[in-house]
């Protein structure tokens, strides 16, 4: 079986710390729930170091062609 989040072409995932989460909201002025949704189960969040709960905001980090990486913010959900 292919381990998904393994492959080259799927990006970055962490888990943000509160602090952090609340940095993130503030600069963006919105509400966690504001956040677009990714599933806890997703094949993606499966070799994190960190377990993921419902709750959880992660921070996925990819590249890009018109700037060298973006940066969004997933809200975990069940």
């Amino acid at each position: 079986m292919v381990d998904v989040s393994q492959h080259n072409l799927v990006p970055e995932h962490s888990v943000l710390d509160e602090d952090d989460v609340g940095d993130v909201l503030a600069e963006y002025d919105i509400d966690r729930t504001d956040l677009p949704k990714i599933d806890r189960k997703d094949a993606a969040l499966r070799d994190l170091e960190t377990d993921v709960e419902v709750g959880d905001v992660v921070e996925i980090t990819r590249d890009s062609r018109t700037a060298d990486e973006a940066t969004v913010y997933r809200l975990v959900v069940e």
